[in-house]
């Protein structure tokens, strides 16, 4: 199975600051790095690492170094389309000392894909193929309409989240992807167990993975529970974690692992991304993962 993966490709400005700045204050950072992230590409790139294949979809500026970067790292980008209408997406990324951000995000081209550019590129998609989809492109409902007809499991990351667009999305979902305050802030719950009885009231086929911070994650469908611990680390930056988990996981369920597998993968790789600074150059390549699971206990 492959992965089709309708993503966001952002230059992340990164600044290391003691705290996040507050209205009105001026702040002199201590470090600075600019970074190519997104969490399209970090997905594809955490998916390719982790083995997957990748066609990634999105948008552009015509002649930006991001193409050779994601084919660098394992990406298919012959679904990137080129353009000089708008700007590459970007964001301001501040990280403080507890290695915890604040994102501001400009979408530029990411927000410019046409209808007619994504069916192309998913006209080779087959039955069982995977479309991944996160909120900070347009033409979400499209694309999933049309990935269901040919067929495709469609998995959604509402990040960020908008709750009138991820519930109208439900039906056209196999898989939602969210942290705990997501979803306790689409049902309107008070704590997780609330929100996942009425999320399978609301949409009983659809399986749902919850990232949980240092707490780990689950994963429910129907009857079926699983759950994974996080592993203790000294985080760094957490600015890719969850992508990072995301496509380690994805990828493990199209190499074919069963999800009780696919899930201490995904956390061990999550767990090493946070322990480095940057979005993709902390996601960990599969040989790195594998020796991180060899020595735990």
């Amino acid at each position: 199975m492959r992965i089709y993966n309708l993503g966001s490709i952002n230059w992340d400005h990164c600044y290391r600051v003691e705290h996040f700045v507050r209205p009105g204050e001026t702040l002199m950072s201590s470090a600075y790095a600019l970074h190519l992230g997104g969490k399209g590409a970090n997905q594809s790139v955490a998916a390719a690492k982790a083995g997957g294949q990748v066609i990634h979809i999105g948008c552009v500026a015509s002649a930006d170094s991001a193409l050779s970067k994601l084919q660098e790292l394992g990406v298919e980008t012959g679904g990137i389309y080129q353009q000089d209408q708008h700007a590459t997406g970007h964001a301001l990324i501040q990280i403080d000392d507890e290695g915890e951000n604040a994102i501001i995000l400009h979408a530029g081209a990411n927000r410019a894909l046409q209808q007619d550019w994504i069916a192309s590129q998913l006209q080779s998609a087959e039955k069982q193929d995977w479309l991944l989809m996160q909120n900070e492109t347009n033409l979400l409902h499209e694309s999933a309409t049309l990935a269901r007809q040919k067929g495709m499991q469609v998995a959604f990351n509402p990040a960020p989240m908008d709750r009138d667009l991820t519930l109208n999305l439900l039906d056209k979902l196999d898989l939602l992807i969210v942290n705990q305050i997501e979803a306790q802030d689409l049902t309107g719950a008070s704590d997780l167990d609330t929100a996942i009885e009425r999320m399978q009231q609301q949409a009983p086929d659809l399986a749902l993975l919850i990232t949980l911070g240092a707490k780990g994650a689950c994963y429910c469908q129907g009857n079926q529970r699983h759950s994974v611990n996080a592993f203790k680390v000294d985080a760094v930056d957490t600015t890719a974690a969850g992508d990072t988990f995301i496509g380690y996981f994805l990828a493990s369920l199209t190499a074919g692992l069963a999800v009780p597998d696919a899930l201490p993968r995904a956390s061990a790789a999550a767990a090493l991304a946070v322990t480095r600074a940057g979005a993709i150059p902390s996601i960990p390549s599969r040989q790195e993962v594998d020796d991180f699971l060899a020595r735990q206990p």
